[in-house]
């Protein structure tokens, strides 16, 4: 989050969209603070079920095109060079996110909010940077359980926030991650950092 000069009241909002099972979620996220260098704004991170928005919309994920996988890990890797950002694949992908978000939403305190920046942060680095370990191992979940030491258990209550953000971001138009939403419009993909930027700056 950048520094707020003006009253709170008046700083744009942008809610982001992600997903731990998407490469481009977790570029976006790191590289967020510095495209959006120098401007106003306050952001929250919210987990959504990506496999459930895409079935929603009658999509298939990107990697399960085989000559579409081939060149999303291609294009990952030179964007992680590009933008200095460590990135390690992990040894099972596509896998299932779902033990991993629900741990995110269990580290939300109070019903309806969203989990802190350093808890995405270090759940998408488990995933994309855990020296190419399979991310849902049960002992890597054991260690990032007692790592981020969750207000409540990952379970029902976890499973049933998830399962609202997720439906609530359908709703709202969320087709894929990662989706920045600001001032009632969506910026979906690690391309449009410039593009909510360009709209902060100029108040659009």
């Amino acid at each position: 989050m950048s520094s707020a000069a003006a009253p709170a009241s008046t700083v744009p909002h942008l809610q982001f969209y992600f997903d731990v099972l998407s490469p481009y979620a977790y570029l976006a996220f790191e590289r967020l603070p510095q495209a959006l260098a120098g401007l106003s704004y306050s952001v929250s991170y919210q987990p959504v079920f990506l496999p459930a928005v895409l079935k929603h919309w009658g999509q298939k994920g990107p990697v399960e095109i085989a000559p579409k996988r081939e060149w999303v890990v291609h294009q990952i890797d030179w964007l992680a060079r590009r933008h200095g950002i460590p990135l390690q694949w992990p040894a099972v992908h596509p896998f299932n996110p779902l033990p991993l978000l629900r741990l995110v939403q269990a580290c939300v305190p109070a019903a309806g909010g969203t989990p802190s920046r350093w808890v995405t942060e270090t759940v998408l680095r488990h995933v994309w940077c855990g020296e190419c370990r399979d991310p849902c191992a049960g002992d890597r979940l054991v260690t990032l359980d007692a790592q981020l030491a969750p207000a409540r258990l990952p379970g029902l209550d976890a499973k049933a926030a998830l399962t609202q953000a997720t439906n609530e971001a359908i709703e709202l138009g969320v087709f894929g991650v990662p989706t920045v939403a600001l001032r009632g419009r969506l910026y979906w993909g690690l391309d449009s950092l410039d593009m909510v930027a360009e709209a902060l700056q100029s108040g659009t």
